[in-house]
Order: C-alpha cells, then sequence, then structure tokens
C-alpha cells in the first residue's frame, strides 16, 4: 500500500507545509492530518520542534506529548534562516495547498516567504498565519503565548473559585482553540478557492479565538453593566447545575435544571413535592434559591453511594457525569464501544493509548495511522521524491546544516 493510500479521510488531496512549532500552529496540522491532509512538518537541524521535550513525564527522555501532536505527519529538517533552505520551501509550495505558521509577525517577510511572494509562485496557496494579536493591529508586533491569549481574551477572568486568583484551565487552551480556528478559516479559504482559484491568508488570533468562546459576556456589559465574575463549579443562577457528594466520598456532576429535568430529579428523590414548591418550580425560582436547592441536594446525595446515585439517576432521565481522569476514561465502556481512545504503535514504548480523531465522518473518517515523526524522519522521500534533490546535493546541504 502506497503511502497516499494509506491516508483516509476527506482532506487525502491537500498536501500542507507546516512550520513554525510549540502547540497553536502544530495543532492545526495534527487536525488536518488526523482527516488525510498530507502535512510536511519543517524542524530546524538537529534541535526540532521543543514539542518534542515537552511534556512532565519523559520516559526514555522522550516527550509523550509530541507523539500526539505530530501523528500523522511528516518531517523534514530545514534551516529557514539560509538562502538555501528558503529556496527549497519556495519549491515545496509550487505543489502546495496550505502552508501553517506560527511566527512573529513580519518574521516570514524578513526571509522572503511572506504572503505576496509565496502567491506569485502559487496563487491557489492558502496561508494560515496563527500569532497572539492578528497580523495587524497595534499589539500584533507583541509576543503572545496562549496563556496571555486567554488573559486578554476574557477567559482567565471568569475561571476559578472567586476566592481565588484567576485560573487556568489545566490544558493549553488559547493555543488549541486558535489552532481550531485556524482549521476551520483554512477549510473555508480552500472551499471559497473551489470557486475563485485562489488562495487567501488566514489570520488566526490566539486572543480572538479565545474571545469568540465567550459568549455574551461583552454585550452584557455593554448593554447592562453586568460583569461575569468567577464562580467556581456552579453557574450562577442555574440550578440544579453543580458536583454533589456521595456517600462513598466520591463526586457526581448533576445538571437538572430545566422544568421537566427538575421533575424527574424530585421523583428520584422521592420528593415530588419540590417540583410544585414555587420557590424551584420554575428555571428563573430555582436560580434565586440556588444556594439552599443545592444544599438541600447535596444533603440527599450524600446519603447514596456513587454507582446508585448515577444509576438512579439514568433510571429517571437526569443528565449525571463522573469527573474522570484519564485512568476512568480508559476504563469506561462508552469510551470503548465508541474508540474514543485509540492504541498506536510507538518505537520506543510500543502501544500507547491517546485521544482517537474527533469528529466522526460517516463515509470519510479521519484515522491516526502513526504516531510523531523522528527529526527529519522523511527527509529523503521530500527532497529526492518531492523536489529531485540528489544526494550530492542532499549531503552538500547537510554539510552545510541546510537541512
Amino acid at each position: 500500500m502506497t503511502e497516499s493510500q494509506e491516508r483516509q479521510g476527506p482532506l487525502t488531496d491537500l498536501r500542507v507545509i507546516e512550520m513554525g512549532q510549540l502547540l497553536a500552529g502544530p495543532f492545526c496540522g495534527q487536525l488536518l492530518a488526523d482527516f488525510g491532509a498530507e502535512v510536511i512538518k519543517i524542524e530546524a537541524p538537529e534541535v526540532g520542534d521543543p514539542m518534542r521535550q515537552w511534556g512532565r513525564e519523559k520516559p526514555h527522555g522522550k516527550s509523550l506529548w509530541w507523539p500526539v501532536v505530530a501523528r500523522n505527519k511528516k518531517s523534514i529538517t530545514l534551516n529557514l534562516r539560509t538562502e538555501d533552505g528558503q529556496e527549497i520551501v519556495r519549491n515545496l509550495v509550487r505543489n502546495a495547498d496550505i502552508l501553517i505558521e506560527n511566527f512573529r509577525p513580519g518574521t516570514m517577510e524578513r526571509w522572503n516567504l511572506g504572503f505576496d511572494d509565496l502567491h506569485k509562485i502559487n496563487p491557489r496557496l492558502i496561508m494560515v498565519r496563527v500569532t497572539g494579536f492578528g497580523q495587524t493591529g497595534p499589539y500584533s508586533s507583541r509576543a503572545g503565548y496562549g496563556a496571555i491569549g486567554e488573559a486578554m481574551g476574557g477567559l482567565r477572568y471568569v475561571v476559578g473559585d472567586p476566592s481565588t486568583q484567576p485560573s487556568r484551565m489545566g490544558i493549553s487552551i488559547g493555543d488549541e482553540l486558535a489552532a481550531v480556528h485556524a482549521c476551520m478559516g483554512a477549510l473555508m479559504a480552500v472551499h471559497a478557492r473551489e470557486r475563485t482559484g485562489k488562495g487567501q491568508i488566514v489570520d488566526s488570533a490566539i486572543y480572538e479565538a479565545v474571545l469568540n468562546m465567550m459568549e455574551s459576556l461583552v454585550t452584557e456589559y455593554d448593554v447592562a453593566g453586568y460583569v461575569r465574575e468567577r464562580t467556581g463549579a456552579i453557574l450562577p443562577n442555574v440550578s440544579p447545575s453543580n458536583v454533589f457528594d456521595t456517600a462513598d466520598g466520591k463526586l457526581l456532576l448533576i445538571a437538572a435544571n430545566q422544568d421537566t429535568v427538575f421533575k424527574r430529579l424530585a421523583q428520584a428523590m422521592g420528593r415530588p413535592e419540590l417540583a410544585e414548591d414555587a420557590r424551584y418550580a420554575t428555571h428563573g425560582a430555582r436560580g434565586a434559591h440556588q444556594v439552599e436547592l443545592d444544599s438541600m441536594i447535596n444533603d440527599w446525595t450524600k446519603t447514596i453511594p456513587l454507582d446508585d446515585l448515577e444509576e438512579l439517576m439514568n433510571a429517571h432521565g437526569v443528565p449525571c457525569g463522573l469527573i474522570y481522569k484519564a485512568e476512568d476514561m480508559m476504563k469506561d465502556e462508552h469510551f470503548k464501544a465508541r474508540e474514543a481512545l485509540v492504541k498506536v504503535d510507538h518505537p520506543d514504548f510500543g502501544p500507547i493509548t491517546m485521544q482517537n480523531v474527533a469528529p466522526r465522518l460517516s463515509d470519510t473518517p479521519g484515522k491516526v495511522r502513526h504516531v510523531g515523526p523522528e527529526l527529519g524522519e522523511h527527509n529523503d522521500y521530500v527532497f529526492s521524491e518531492l523536489l529531485g534533490i540528489d544526494q550530492d546535493k542532499q549531503n552538500a546541504l547537510r554539510d552545510a546544516g541546510i537541512i
């Protein structure tokens, strides 16, 4: 089976050049690769993407993040700061559909690899540019990591307990949101290209990707002067929708805030009269009495072991969810039935488990084909087969530190 036949999904006709490093750009590349695009990742010779070293656990001195974020991609080495390296990029671009980069604005232009330069070579090229603050505006030249975008996009202020400083989400959500928006923009641009025949720039700013998720936060302030504050585990004025204690010291999230669902919860509690009580009969009333209602429910849940409580909620059609850690996910029958997690062979660790491709397409699904590649693993394929550079020239480029 050839490499092109092995790739599957709706994007197998697309070739992507991934430049940049860390997470915001590379996660966009991962999403495209998951659905079949040929993603050629460019890394600095000898050093590679810092993601090869990131992560808290490093068996054998190797990252467990890299196999995920670089899965399904090809890796080549190239010194982009050299004229020869830049010329190789220009040659790659001739037959590419998308180029992803997440350098500071102006970097690609200094290398003569800006959109205007590359568009002359390939008018159909779509250039995806992921940065902290976007390509324009007074902040565009600032360094902008995901945490900064989360802060200025409004997320950090509303995350955490009101008694603490603003909290982190526990994952690099700003970078990942920017990458998801970048991927969405790239596919929109591919669609537009079908009509116009021309590529364009996709400008994905981290702070704007975060801002896009902030619901009516700005409008609430603009119209009503309302400022959303940190509320911890609860959703203000929405009850019951909280994490509740159980008899065996565990937790269950119960969300029964809709009128009909609250009636079912009241039945499960053996207190159907609560659904007729003026304090709890409507969504607004329950919100106004949130503290006392949540406390009442918690007093009840604390008398029931977790497994029994979950079974009772499901029997009455009350939405509930366990607070999962990775271990719980790997044991869960639903995760197994839907293959939400997948095992992939790794050259050092053997089979390793990671999240599967999402979303699911019925006719052209994506697939995790392999873990993140070794540094420069696909140099021969790209330089020899795609670009026709002979071995003598490749050796000279390697000796010069260009590949």
